[in-house]
């Protein structure tokens, strides 16, 4: 069954998107702020179910905290088998970092397609638990963001990541 809940958060309100499993496990399958590029409208055929994603909104609301580095939650995200090694490189950028496209696109198997990767990133359903707002353009500039550069320098400066300033809005 698809369920979603939306969220308050220092960003703004996040719809929450997950399928129930069998014994009702909640699997994640989209975080997307308001006006994301790309995001969803709420399926008709979703139920709203608050209480499905209490071990999320938990995490989230630690997270914005800065009690919470890292997310441990179940994911599953749509998307292709070149989507899915971006977002596993994505994952693996630490908390307080930033990358490249170029630089992801060799942690994801793919040197030369940086583009091809920027497109991956900019297809992420899972913002903030999927990082994505850590890759900066080639200079180190703040690049497109599917929920908005200023959230994107936003959650870079909560982590206390060192930027550069945005490049585009």
């Amino acid at each position: 069954m698809i369920v979603h809940a939306f969220h308050a958060t220092p960003l703004g309100r996040l719809l929450l998107v997950g399928e129930l499993a069998a014994g009702g496990n909640l699997l994640l399958t989209g975080i997307f702020m308001e006006e994301h590029r790309r995001g969803p409208e709420v399926d008709p055929a979703s139920v709203e179910d608050v209480r499905a994603f209490g071990d999320v909104t938990r995490q989230l609301d630690e997270y914005f905290a800065g009690s919470r580095r890292s997310f441990d939650l179940p994911l599953a995200p749509a998307g292709t088998a070149f989507q899915s090694r971006v977002r596993d490189a994505l994952a693996r950028i630490p908390w307080g970092t930033t990358v490249t496209y170029g630089e992801l696109a060799v942690r994801a198997g793919r040197p030369g397609a940086a583009r091809a990767v920027g497109a991956a990133v900019g297809r992420n359903p899972i913002s903030i638990v999927v990082p994505c707002h850590r890759v900066v353009g080639a200079d180190g500039t703040l690049t497109g963001y599917a929920g908005g550069v200023d959230r994107k320098a936003f959650l870079l400066a909560l982590e206390g990541a060192a930027v550069i300033g945005p490049a585009a809005r």
